[in-house]
């Protein structure tokens, strides 16, 4: 089976579409260069199937890897037949392929090698024959030696080397796997010397619990293993011994001679407590611990997809404060290209009370920068500063925005803001990245490892190195799904637009810098080492707003501008007079400009471009408030019905911000009158959203919440 076959089994893709993808890819094409921009070549794939080609592409190469190093490893012993060879050319199970690599893997000093240097294989091959014998202990006793004193430890080690042999047959290894695959059960209970520790309480769920393996949802499982991974809890993968004793004796026992059978059966059992149950217990418990990692990094690159893509305010002068109490509330007003103009510290709260200061100072700022909005950190004291902020009579209309502050102290702390801001101190930062969010949440959240952004689900337990690629995946995406204006993007975001990287994008930035704004898209190939290939990669997904040639601040490639200019042509128009120009655009018959290297899809991608270029597929941000008679969860009381914001996302449901300190649960029993599979098909997260107060758990801090009417 050569890649495209392993992709095509895989995925049912077409071979001419996986081919193309994987040419593309291995001339460094990027994922959304090639699902915008080669269409016709991928059969209209979209970013998620080419991602899941990339993935195969991976898993075939590590597996063919991994035959090489077996192969080579086997054929050093002289042991490598041509059948066994076979089975591992053709086999692309990674279970399977090292079941046929186990029998010759380099051994530690187990029982089984002690019994064979003692001398006892040729007395386990009689053994396992099977064949009618008049005294086994007789012959047994033929074996002893100065190492091996007894019949019985002769016979215990020739049990050894059957019990090693048994383990080793790939036959019994593939059926024992798929009972455990199909009839697990996963055990959890609590640590009798934990039950007292307060921390151990929120597993509580798990302190005797068990249920089919393969039914474990990602959420629970995830919760069990933490419970482990803390010391509260002990974990156990079982079937049922007797059922696999009984399949194991009918596959080995072929003798009624009693000796005989009972040496085979106590090196079945042998076997199976002591090799094959703890390797293929934790191997099925590793595969369902690896699927509900996949869950919920899942769920989490939804939510950062969603994140990024907030609806941004633009560009606008903000002022921005990160609330607080004792500390008072650090304010900073930036300019509409989010540069700080001004920083400073306002007391209004307890234990300074100094609100009528405040309000000064804060209405001094607001007229001193021209300030057309406010963004307000979410964090402690934000309702009451919120509240503060509206109280205050401003001589114009300012927006006032409460926006989620979640990771603002990890980027206010990394070396990216100590890079922007040198001077300043990590409040000042955290200050700025808030006001940031506001106007654009992309391009200030790309600054934050996603995982420290706070809307995934057990983000710390999953294993880290998936984790980091798929969600570098979706902010790869996201960047280029939106665009990037080439002459304010900071090195950061550039560094994620496709074909640019870290070191491009400082060149471009040091380009503008000395140069000043680019002009148009043909300028970026005098930056130094963006090449003709990071040029196509990239162009497309860069804009240039003030740019003399429209096309240059829209999605149309530049290896298209000569099409459009035919289409300007033909029509008797210039290219300024085409683009937005509806009435001229319904003339163009694209049947007439496809060619072998332009179809349909592209075609219809540059229509769609040409009559709005540029389109930021983000929506308007909108302002929302709080109920403003909810200061804590005592206020709340069963069925009243409060505004909120939908925060996290989960596969069991969703969390709502209804403006306390604690969030709400809407179970996905309670996201819709009928059942919902998949809850991001009905709420979205930062949604706005009126929910029922249905339970208020108080010693636990717990809120139920219900959308439905």
């Amino acid at each position: 089976m050569n890649l495209v076959s392993f992709i095509k089994s895989a995925t049912g893709f077409t071979s001419k579409g996986i081919e193309n993808t994987v040419k593309l890819l291995e001339e460094d094409s990027t994922v959304p260069f090639i699902s915008r921009y080669r269409k016709e070549m991928t059969g209209n794939m979209d970013e998620v199937q080419i991602q899941k080609i990339v993935k195969l592409k991976t898993e075939f190469e590590e597996i063919e890897k991994r035959k090489e190093t077996i192969l080579k490893s086997i054929e050093e012993q002289d042991a490598l037949t041509e059948e066994l060879k076979d089975k591992i050319l053709h086999c692309f199970d990674k279970n399977q392929l090292e079941d046929y690599y186990l029998p010759y893997k380099k051994k530690r000093k187990t029982r089984s090698v002690t019994a064979k240097e003692n001398g006892l294989e040729p007395l386990a091959k009689i053994i396992m024959k099977q064949n009618p014998i008049n005294d086994l202990e007789a012959i047994a006793f033929k074996y002893l030696s100065d190492k091996v004193s007894t019949v019985q430890d002769a016979l215990q080690g020739a049990r050894d080397i059957i019990s090693e042999w048994i383990n080793e047959n790939e036959t019994i290894r593939a059926r024992i796997r798929g009972l455990f695959r199909q009839s697990a059960i996963i055990e959890s209970k609590l640590i009798k010397s934990k039950e007292k520790e307060e921390e151990a309480q929120k597993f509580s769920n798990y302190f005797d619990f068990s249920e089919p393996l393969k039914k474990s949802p990602s959420h629970r499982l995830l919760a069990m293993i933490r419970g482990s991974n803390e010391g509260f809890l002990r974990i156990k993968i079982k079937v049922d011994t007797e059922e696999v004793f009984e399949m194991m004796e009918r596959f080995y026992l072929k003798t009624r001679q009693k000796e005989i059978a009972e040496q085979i059966a106590t090196a079945v059992k042998d076997s199976y407590n002591r090799l094959l149950e703890p390797a293929l217990s934790n191997e099925v418990f590793q595969e369902a611990k690896l699927k509900a990692d996949q869950t919920a990094i899942q769920v989490f690159s939804s939510n950062l997809e969603q994140l990024l893509l907030q609806p941004p305010l633009g560009e606008k002068r903000i002022l921005a404060i990160d609330p607080g109490f004792k500390s008072g509330c650090k304010i900073v007003c930036l300019s509409e290209q989010g540069d700080l103009l001004h920083n400073d510290t306002i007391y209004p709260h307890p234990p300074q009370r100094e609100a009528k200061e405040a309000v000064k100072k804060i209405k001094s700022m607001v007229n001193a920068y021209k300030i057309e909005a406010i963004s307000i950190g979410n964090g402690t004291a934000s309702r009451e500063t919120e509240r503060l902020i509206q109280s205050i009579a401003f001589d114009r209309e300012l927006k006032v925005f409460v926006v989620s502050e979640a990771g603002a102290s990890v980027y206010s702390a990394s070396k990216i803001a100590r890079e922007e801001y040198p001077s300043f101190d990590v409040t000042v930062r955290g200050a700025v990245s808030i006001g940031r969010r506001l106007s654009d949440p992309l391009a200030e959240l790309v600054k934050i490892e996603p995982k420290s952004i706070g809307v995934g689900q057990y983000q710390h337990d999953v294993d880290q190195g998936l984790l980091k690629s798929e969600l570098d995946a979706v902010v790869v995406s996201s960047v280029n799904n939106v665009g990037v204006n080439l002459n304010t993007a900071g090195k950061f975001l550039l560094s994620y637009v496709s074909g640019i990287g870290e070191k491009l994008a400082e060149n471009i930035v040091a380009y503008r810098q000395e140069h000043g704004s680019f002009t148009s898209r043909q300028e970026l190939k005098k930056v130094p080492r963006l090449g003709e290939k990071a040029f196509q990669q990239a162009s497309a997904f860069l804009r240039i707003p003030a740019s003399e040639n429209p096309l240059d601040n829209s999605a149309v490639h530049p290896e298209s501008y000569s099409l459009v200019n035919k289409m300007a042509k033909d029509l008797g128009v210039k290219i300024e007079q085409l683009v937005k120009n509806k009435e001229e655009i319904k003339k163009i018959n694209v049947e007439n400009y496809i060619s072998e290297q332009v179809g349909l899809p592209t075609l219809k991608d540059i229509i769609k471009e040409l009559e709005k270029p540029g389109l930021d597929p983000r929506k308007q941000v909108k302002i929302f408030s709080f109920d403003p008679s909810l200061k804590s969860i005592e206020d709340l009381k069963i069925g009243m019905k409060v505004p909120g914001i939908v925060n996290n996302i989960t596969n069991f449901g969703c969390f709502v911000d209804i403006g306390i300190k604690e969030s709400g649960l809407v179970h996905i029993s309670k996201v819709a009158k009928e059942f919902v599979s998949d809850i991001n098909s009905v709420v979205r997260l930062n949604q706005h959203v009126e929910a029922k107060i249905i339970e208020v758990d108080l010693p636990r801090k717990r809120i139920q919440l219900s959308l439905i009417d």
